[in-house]
């Protein structure tokens, strides 16, 4: 089974969305060839309020994707070197996306983008075959007790209250 996930799947509460995401697939078609891997890892960014996330500042040119429409891609460069992939969620004008941190093939932000040769050319970009990057239920189940829930890396800028919220998500694979 291959189903593509549709902007009304994104249209809900991010943390809710950011669990959901992990087993669904991140699928990239480059000319003839597509590629896929397993989400196993994402990190939530909600709202005004969130002192981590691009849009406590309010709205800029970088961060305006992420007051759009659910289902769209953010694409940013950190350190003048990594891409970074987000998935907007939320209703639009609400500043929220999760960040997809890593897949089975590739287990960091910057090897995800690398492996899946995305750059800033999908900013603003709906998640569709049509745009060449989109995300797929493949039918595996995530059990919650199989989802670990941790702070979110390198936001400490965001003072201890916003660095310590438990919204990163990962498979945790049982021993």
């Amino acid at each position: 089974m291959r189903k593509i996930l549709k902007p009304d799947f994104f249209n809900h509460p991010t943390l809710i969305v950011a669990q959901n995401l992990l087993g669904k697939f991140l699928v990239r078609k480059i000319g003839n060839k597509e590629i896929a891997s397993m989400i196993t890892e994402v990190e939530a960014y909600d709202g005004f309020n969130d002192k981590a996330s691009h849009a406590s500042r309010g709205r800029t040119l970088r961060n305006e994707v992420m007051f759009g429409e659910a289902g769209r891609w953010y694409v940013y460069l950190i350190y003048g070197m990594y891409w970074m992939l987000n998935i907007v969620t939320g209703p639009k004008d609400y500043p929220a996306a999760i960040l997809i941190r890593g897949v089975a093939d590739a287990k960091s932000p910057g090897k995800l983008t690398k492996y899946f040769q995305i750059n800033k050319s999908l900013n603003g970009k709906i998640a569709s075959k049509t745009t060449g990057l989109w995300i797929e239920d493949r039918g595996v189940k995530v059990e919650a007790k199989n989802i670990l829930k941790t702070k979110r890396i390198g936001v400490y800028y965001a003072g201890p209250y916003w660095s310590r919220r438990r919204y990163r998500f990962l498979i945790e694979i049982p021993q």
